[in-house]
């Protein structure tokens, strides 16, 4: 059996390339600007985002601070109104039902004073302004010059 050039060719280890590589090349003047404009760029989106969540987080504080206010409104108009009966009614009859009035006027004013105090509670640790996001772009224009020198 003979074998033919083909199969001796195939039986052969192949050769490794020959290409030669190319020496490391920095980079031109317009792929650094274009590569520090679109770091650029993206680096604003992320803080564009992380601003949006952080003011969305704060809207979220203030409204169940505005709601615990908005209670303590009703609560205090709820006294006036209970107090109001009951002074008119204790006064007008000298009964206890008129002091069973100035209870319930009594709880109505205690349960608004706590929901007022809650309430400032929660604005006192509002920050309407976004300071994460001002602390890293901070950070990022720091980055950016570091990366222009």
């Amino acid at each position: 059996m003979s074998t033919t050039p083909s199969r001796r060719a195939a039986r052969r280890p192949a050769e490794p390339p020959t290409a030669e590589v190319a020496p490391a090349q920095e980079p031109t003047l317009g792929e650094l600007v274009g590569n520090l404009s679109r770091d650029m760029t993206t680096l604003v989106r992320q803080e564009l985002e992380l601003a949006r969540t952080e003011i969305k987080e704060e809207l979220g504080r203030t409204s169940r601070a505005g709601g615990m206010l908005g209670g303590t409104a009703l609560a205090g108009y709820l006294a006036v109104l209970m107090a109001s009966f009951a002074v008119a009614w204790g006064l007008a009859e000298v009964m206890p039902t008129g002091l069973a009035f100035l209870i319930v006027g009594i709880v109505y004013a205690v349960a608004a004073y706590f929901l007022y105090q809650r309430g400032r509670q929660e604005l006192k640790q509002v920050r309407p302004v976004p300071e994460q996001t001002i602390e890293t772009l901070k950070e990022d224009a720091e980055w950016a010059r570091q990366r222009m020198r």
